[in-house]
């Protein structure tokens, strides 16, 4: 009996093909949405903490100025190599520590020429910062004491200046010091933001200080902790350290700023991961208006076959039949909608997160959630219609115009 009602069904979901695509339109756009918001959402979160991780590995960064007024403050009290030593020396936790000035210039290379940023530091920070080295070599002990001219070129910069052509032992004018190309760095690409992560140059911070900056300031110190769960421990201890070295007596603010990567990238996947949460909720909305517009059809399916629900009534149908076949009208447009949803939904979240650049990661708990969820607007909208149906007056079903 159960088989036949199924049969029955579908066979009305058949007849009224358009209104059925039209009344499960609802469904697959709620469906659909859903999962295309929290995949690309997630997808978000997943690259940015990546981005985040690839800036360096167990990252703290120390810079001058407040946390609260920027660690760019210009009135802020440099930092120097003392600070630098002193991080190296004393701070327990720390494993690598790399002092790091910079300034933009014009690099010269033959009849081409292109701005960048120039880097003065040690062979630390390209171990700080998850940097390899894909030709040459990085700086050699002699070359980082005498303060040669010697620099390493990120990948845009090769690229601009060099094309395909070998720039090891090539002379490039950097501003207006003639420095020897020793190697090239791995890429990194862009960031989520738009930056461009390799066009820079790297140059032994005493060439830096001498030939480019004029002064021995440290702008930034990189700092990588000993292990990923020893961050905190080291950014308290740098607080101390510096606080200490740098006579703030307590009670009064910082005039530097220590920065962890894990936190920064823990809050940003705690932003993301709500705005995820948050467009979900609104997608899923579209469900509950396409369970509101599958009741809707089915009241009106009610009355356009109440002749036929009287007659079968009338020759010993039951009522709980007749509530079984419009509930199972009800669920089955659901769940047809439901799968044709996901399906839009994975096609349309692939399709986004190739235009964005995103990493396409398909959440099979959300699938199974909207799926099941759609299963369940069908019974719940479905229920007013077929209970109606099933109650109807037999004689009074067979009078109906």
């Amino acid at each position: 009996m159960i088989w036949a009602t199924i049969v029955m069904a579908i066979r009305e979901i058949r007849r009224n093909t358009m209104r059925s695509v039209l009344t499960t339109l609802g469904i697959v756009i709620g469906v659909g949405s859903v999962i295309a918001m929290v995949t690309l959402g997630r997808g978000a979160t997943a690259k940015i903490t990546a981005e985040i991780t690839s800036m360096g590995v167990n990252l703290l960064i120390v810079s001058p100025g407040s946390e609260r007024r920027g660690p760019t403050s210009g009135s802020a009290k440099p930092l120097t190599l003392d600070d630098v030593k002193a991080i190296a020396r004393e701070v327990s936790a720390v494993n690598r520590v790399a002092p790091a000035a910079g300034r933009a210039v014009l690099l010269v290379y033959g009849n081409k020429n292109h701005n960048a940023v120039i880097t003065g530091t040690t062979n630390d920070y390209l171990e700080v910062r998850g940097f390899g080295i894909a030709l040459g070599q990085s700086f050699s002990d002699a070359q980082m004491q005498a303060g040669n001219a010697v620099c390493i070129l990120g990948a845009t910069v090769r690229k601009e200046l060099f094309g395909p052509q070998d720039p090891i032992g090539a002379t490039v004018r950097v501003g207006k010091v003639p420095c020897t190309v020793v190697g090239v760095l791995t890429s990194k690409g862009q960031s989520t933001f738009g930056t461009d992560l390799d066009d820079f140059i790297v140059m032994p911070l005493s060439a830096f200080h001498r030939r480019i900056a004029g002064n021995v300031d440290v702008a930034t110190i990189f700092v990588s902790a000993v292990s990923d769960t020893a961050t905190t421990k080291a950014k308290q201890q740098i607080e101390l350290l510096m606080r200490e070295r740098r006579h703030i007596a307590q009670g009064q603010q910082n005039d530097f700023a220590v920065q962890d990567m894990k936190e920064i990238s823990n809050t940003l996947g705690s932003v993301t991961g709500a705005l995820t949460a948050l467009l979900g909720a609104i997608a899923g909305v579209s469900l509950l208006v396409g369970g509101i517009g599958i009741m809707n059809i089915m009241l009106v399916s009610v009355t356009e076959r109440t002749r036929e629900i009287g007659l079968r009534l009338a020759i010993g149908a039951r009522g709980q039949e007749v509530l079984l076949q419009f509930l199972i009208e009800a669920v089955t447009l659901s769940l047809l909608g439901g799968a044709i949803g996901v399906v839009f939904g994975l096609g349309l979240s692939f399709a986004a997160a190739r235009g964005l650049a995103l990493p396409f990661l398909v959440a099979p708990d959300v699938i199974v959630v909207a799926f099941v969820f759609s299963a369940t607007v069908g019974v719940a909208f479905g229920f007013l219609p077929a209970r109606k149906a099933s109650r109807l007056d037999p004689i009074e079903a067979l009078r109906h115009e």
